[in-house]
């Protein structure tokens, strides 16, 4: 566990898995266990964990700290390696196995399953559309199975074919992963406002896709992005522009360090303001995770919040004018 956050108390009883009757499983990016374990505890939901897997009795929930959730999970014993291929491939073609342990069984059990085509991705790229399951070994003989899960990404870790020679910072690979799972990204015509936009990694990925962008920062941006076609800055702070001041913005983009009650309050504003379409703003934590302020934003009509595989110690807030947003 990291981050400052110790872990709440955890089901007592047994510490075997395999008679346990699962009614839904959580996958955590590593490092921030905790960070889920608090938030489903906040929703009455204990846990036993299979590595980074967070294993529940009660039905899937909402979460915004999983990378995944499992959401129909059921245990099979498997007298043999080929008799769990066989059943994996009885459901349907295509599984992702997560493994903690039990390295050289389950990738056993992997070879004979159709591969996954797990290339990275070029972006701008929409998510995978294959169906896919998930499982896992709870022991040499009994298997944990889901045929369906909340991300198409294996494990939910989205990987791309990075840009080693534009960016300036590797903070545009959060944006380039929103854009991924929201399936949408700025078109030329659109107009970007960047919050915090200094040194300028997501001004790039915004310019790059072809629309303007407007760059707020009391900070330089990279001189590289400024020069940018369609890149304006204006050295004035994010938090006391007055969206009334501004014209429609398509995209409002923000991943400045701030306290998560002080960014709720600036994406209220927007949204109030009737001047904004379409928002992706990164929640930063600084020591214990603000889970009271990361419902806040969940609540907001048109919001949803994840936990990215390229998100650090923090959460980010997708919001549509038009309605809540379909986050793969």
């Amino acid at each position: 566990m990291a981050h400052g956050e110790t872990s709440p108390p955890r089901l007592t009883g047994s510490p075997d898995l395999t008679g346990m009757d699962v009614g839904a499983a959580y996958l955590a990016a590593p490092g921030f266990e905790a960070a889920l374990e608090h938030e489903l505890a906040r929703q009455g939901v204990e846990v036993r964990w299979h590595g980074r897997l967070a294993l529940t009795i009660q039905p899937p929930m909402r979460s915004a700290w999983a990378l995944e959730v499992w959401t129909a999970p059921q245990s099979r014993d498997i007298p043999s390696i080929k008799a769990a291929a066989r059943d994996l491939r009885a459901i349907q073609r295509n599984w992702a196995g997560y493994a903690p342990d039990l390295h050289r069984r389950s990738a056993l059990i992997a070879q004979n399953l159709p591969p996954l085509a797990a290339r990275p991705l070029v972006f701008p790229s929409l998510p995978p559309q294959g169906h896919l399951g998930a499982w896992t070994l709870l022991s040499a003989d009994r298997m944990l199975l889901s045929p369906t899960k909340t991300s198409p990404f294996i494990n939910g870790e989205v990987q791309f074919v990075e840009d080693r020679q534009g960016p300036p910072s590797r903070a545009y690979l959060k944006l380039w992963e929103a854009f991924t799972r929201l399936g949408q990204w700025p078109r030329a015509g659109e107009t970007c406002l960047d919050l915090g936009a200094s040194p300028g990694g997501w001004t790039w990925v915004a310019a790059r896709c072809g629309a303007d962008v407007i760059a707020i920062d009391r900070a330089d941006l990279d001189p590289r992005v400024a020069a940018l076609p369609g890149v304006t800055t204006r050295r004035e702070s994010a938090f006391g522009l007055d969206p009334a001041s501004m014209p429609h913005v398509d995209w409002l983009l923000s991943d400045i360090i701030a306290y998560p009650t002080r960014l709720l309050a600036l994406a209220r504003r927007w949204i109030d303001s009737g001047r904004v379409a379409r928002m992706v703003l990164t929640i930063k934590f600084q020591g214990e995770t603000d889970h009271d302020t990361a419902e806040q934003f969940a609540a907001l009509p048109g919001g949803v919040v994840r936990h990215l595989w390229h998100n650090k110690h923090e959460l980010t807030f997708f919001w549509m004018r038009t309605g809540a947003p379909d986050v793969a």
